[in-house]
């Protein structure tokens, strides 16, 4: 698998980067790390720790919870903040179906970034609130629906 070039242009493709310009998606770039998975992969395991939050920019992953496939990420989509949030062991298992290339930024640089720019770092944790939120009311919807089967 090649390597991709992270750009201002596939930043503006995660949610977790809306609102920012052009010279605060410069600030984010050079701490992000391109990690490349073939398919097949587990790049993070249920239980265990982790330290980074991952976006995925080509492919698709699989999130599996006692051994039950709960959905599938794709472009566009993140995972891994929850323990940036919590920091607490990866609530899933996320196993690659495609190869993968993410970019991914560590707990490390995501304390550094709000160190050097406050405002940034607000924008992001708000845009990651957002988004841990859509899928909390995903999964309401999912067990009330299932509830109601019963």
């Amino acid at each position: 698998m090649s390597r991709l070039v992270i750009t201002n242009d596939l930043l503006r493709q995660h949610s977790m980067f809306g609102g920012l310009n052009e010279e605060e998606l410069s600030l984010v770039r050079p701490r992000l790390v391109e990690e490349v998975y073939p398919a097949g992969e587990a790049l993070l395991r249920q239980g265990e720790p982790n330290s980074t939050v991952y976006f995925i920019v080509s492919g698709t992953v699989r999130v599996v919870k006692n051994e039950r496939e709960i959905t599938t990420l794709t472009v566009g989509d993140s995972f891994g903040e929850m323990e940036l949030i919590d920091i607490q062991p990866c609530a899933a298992s996320i196993i690659s179906s495609t190869d993968v290339h993410a970019a991914t930024l560590s707990n490390r640089e995501f304390y550094r970034l709000s160190q050097e720019n406050l405002m940034v770092f607000t924008i992001i944790i708000m845009n990651l609130a957002r988004d841990i939120s859509r899928r909390l009311r995903t999964s309401d919807d999912m067990l009330a629906t299932f509830s109601k089967q019963e």
